[in-house]
């Protein structure tokens, strides 16, 4: 199932409260919608879901299918490492109207892949709606094996993966192994490129927050065979996907948005704000973006 190019894993706006500015989560949705993005992911990392309860994934859940109203795609983050947790809150995003759900790996009991394959299955068997899975090593110290997403890609229902693995072999394996009707993304902004190169569909990002129409530019200009002008385009922007992590997401990207105009407050501890060294690191890629605009 294809969600479009280039999908943002949105953040999720705070007030000085530390509770959800639903004011400031319309203005950001009407953002993205016009800056790029094809679909959201409501509640993943990037929207800080480990400090979201599920009462608040829920109700993030129903007010981005409203104001989205049909326009763009809207992918609920409903994974987490219990299986009948994950069950009950996707089974509960269902009724919100999200058009599918995403299930990061299970993380910290750090399950077998025959574990994986059977939390994958279980969880996308309880509901009717698309399933993309979710690969992040780097946070949960647990690698979904390509052959593992090869056997979830016979499930009705699992349709999509997004793989911030990094590792451009399993994207391959992934890409040739399944069928067009499996959508493989990279979860990793700098590597958008090689991986379309190697069969994946657009990106699951971050930066998409800041830079999606550069990406969405460079992603048609390698499909229509322009690949000197793609690569051009990602050396211009690769410094501000870089910058993006610099410090632990999404400090930096909502930084960004607070610097543009898009105010969506600050992180929930345990994250912290970028300190006035970070900060001006991101505005010096940010402005030498915008003067080769």
């Amino acid at each position: 199932m294809n969600f479009g190019k280039v999908v943002t894993a949105m953040v999720t706006p705070f007030n000085e409260q530390q509770e959800i500015d639903y004011g400031a989560l319309d203005q950001l949705i009407e953002h993205l919608i016009e800056n790029g993005s094809d679909g959201l992911v409501v509640a993943g990392t990037t929207g800080e879901s480990p400090t979201l309860s599920d009462e608040e994934k829920l109700a993030l859940f129903s007010h981005t299918v409203q104001k989205v109203n049909g326009r763009i795609s809207v992918i609920a983050g409903t994974g987490s490492n219990q299986t009948k947790g994950s069950i009950a809150l996707s089974q509960a995003a269902e009724k919100t109207g999200v058009d599918a759900i995403m299930l990061v790996t299970p993380y910290y009991n750090k399950p077998s892949q025959d574990g994986l394959y059977e939390h994958f299955k279980t969880v996308a068997d309880s509901v009717q709606l698309p399933v993309m899975l979710y690969n992040v090593p780097g946070r949960t110290s647990v690698d979904l094996a390509a052959d593992t997403v090869i056997r979830l890609a016979a499930v009705d229902n699992i349709v999509a993966i997004k793989d911030a693995s990094g590792n451009m072999d399993k994207i391959t394996e992934m890409a040739a192994q399944t069928d067009a009707s499996f959508s493989v993304y990279s979860g990793e902004d700098a590597l958008t490129l090689p991986s379309l190169a190697v069969g994946a569909i657009g990106i699951v990002s971050v930066s998409g927050h800041v830079i999606g129409n550069e990406m969405q530019e460079m992603i048609a200009a390698y499909e229509q065979g322009a690949v000197k002008k793609a690569a051009s385009i990602h050396q211009r922007i690769l410094p501000v996907m870089q910058e993006m992590f610099a410090a632990p997401s999404p400090a930096p990207v909502k930084a960004a948005l607070n610097r543009n105009g898009v105010h969506v407050g600050g992180v929930r501890l345990p994250l912290l704000p970028l300190n006035d060294e970070q900060l001006q690191a991101l505005n010096h890629k940010l402005a030498l973006l915008e003067q080769v605009k």
